[in-house]
């Protein structure tokens, strides 16, 4: 067994790389010389920051394990070419770290293959602080720094949102459920000059039609049974000088729409048992997943409030028409699933192409929740396309879009690209890791579909 595993070792085409605790080369195969150019002299025996001091490496991902006590990948070099290291801890029963185990891969091999984990990287490498700082245009706060707007349909919601950020108007969000009509929201109101102010959301939906009233204006003492000795300031007052963003307003009662139609036209609210009027100083933000002008049509929506509420109107297109957001959105969720589950999961090439082709009925919130269930359940540090849940839980057969030709239509593209890539069959066929012929084959029998 012991002959086997150092076969093994040595057999591996990526290049391996094994130290103690402190920093000293214990083992490294012949891919991890091969790779880095280095002799096995200069690494076996001597310490790790021996070489970091003679600069024969720029950094070392081993001693970063060591120090952080836990899995860290970084791109360093070594006598001037670009590696890409993986370091994993190894710890005995206590969970004391004992060994370090690295691997390194040359990055032009990486880029030939295009391997999604580059990209990963380069994400992590970004401070929030830096996403829009060349784009000034699409400049946002620090907490909405990772606002993805990378498809030309979200870059036009993006910058109307800098338009009315800039005015009082009253705004409506329109979008189908998950698309991230909040996060258009919270944009709208830390970029206007109320962003210092309060911001209070109100989900007109979640609050019983019986106890909304008083919740939105509040309430005089003694004005009906239960109420607090005190009295109690409603949600408009309590945003006052900031943004209240009513969401689901499609769901609020009508005969609570005449009260609030009185007070986006007067500014002034009304508690329950209350005598006099209050001036209140807010932003109000409405936002919907109905039709409401349908809903005006049927008598279900009040006709006055719905173009008070519809002076801006902002419709947030669904995930499965902007594309060109799904990559940059799942990098940023797993970046920030594996730093809030301590993990170092990454995609396998092929997911990303997946991802684009599914229509994401569930929209961000979907994919979201996706993403964290990936980190999360999988066993492997690489997610591949085979652990999507959608691949077997919401992919109709034998329909067109059937799980067979989902696969079909990403194995041609994935092909495509290889083949404008490398220009010959033979470079591409390397490229993917399968013999010519093969890849003649493939490309046979899709051409005659």
């Amino acid at each position: 067994m012991e002959h086997l595993l150092y076969a093994a070792f040595q057999s591996s085409y990526d290049g391996i790389f094994v130290a103690d605790a402190d920093g000293n080369g214990l083992l490294a195969n012949r891919a991890y010389l091969r790779v880095t150019g280095l002799q096995e002299q200069e690494i076996i025996g001597r310490n790790l920051r021996e070489l970091l001091k003679a600069g024969i490496i720029s950094d070392s991902v081993t001693l970063k394990v060591i120090e952080q006590n836990r899995p860290i990948t970084l791109v360093l070099s070594v006598r001037g070419k670009e590696v890409l290291a993986t370091g994993n801890p190894i710890r005995n029963a206590h969970g004391e770290l004992t060994h370090v185990v690295s691997n390194v891969r040359d990055i032009s091999e990486l880029n030939n293959l295009k391997i999604e984990l580059l990209l990963s990287i380069a994400l992590k490498q970004k401070k929030q602080s830096e996403v829009f700082k060349e784009n000034k245009q699409n400049r946002l706060p620090l907490p909405l720094a990772d606002v993805v707007a990378e498809s030309k349909e979200f870059s036009r919601v993006v910058a109307l949102v800098h338009k009315v950020a800039k005015v009082d108007s009253t705004v409506l969000i329109l979008g189908e459920s998950g698309v991230g009509k909040e996060v258009v929201v919270k944009m709208i109101h830390m970029l206007s000059e109320r962003a210092k102010h309060p911001f209070v959301k109100v989900n007109c939906a979640a609050i019983p039609h019986h106890l909304l009233e008083s919740e939105l204006f509040g309430y005089e003492k003694g004005a009906f049974t239960g109420a607090d000795s005190r009295g109690k300031p409603g949600l408009f007052e309590q945003a006052n000088g900031g943004t209240i963003f009513l969401d689901e307003i499609g769901d609020m009662p009508l005969d609570l729409q005449v009260k609030l139609l009185r007070v986006l036209q007067e500014f002034e609210i009304t508690r329950i048992g209350g005598r006099s009027s209050v001036k209140v100083n807010v932003r109000v933000i409405s936002a919907t997943n109905k039709q409401l002008d349908k809903m005006v049509e049927k008598g279900e929506f009040r006709k006055d409030l719905f173009y008070r509420l519809n002076i801006v109107p902002i419709k947030i297109p669904p995930l499965r028409e902007r594309k060109a957001d799904i990559a940059a959105l799942a990098y940023s969720f797993l970046d920030k699933m594996n730093a809030k589950y301590l993990l170092s999961k990454r995609f396998h090439p092929g997911v990303l192409q997946v991802m684009e082709q599914y229509d994401w009925p569930g929209n961000i919130r979907e994919m979201e929740n996706t993403i964290e269930r990936l980190v999360v359940t999988t066993d492997h540090e690489e997610i591949g396309w085979s652990d999507l849940p959608f691949i077997t839980e919401n992919v109709p057969q034998p329909q067109e879009n059937s799980l067979k030709k989902l696969l079909q239509d990403v194995e041609r593209k994935i092909i495509a690209e290889k083949l404008e890539e490398f220009k010959t069959t033979r470079r591409a066929a390397q490229a993917l890791g399968i013999s010519q012929s093969a890849l003649v084959k493939k490309m046979q029998r899709f051409a005659g579909k």
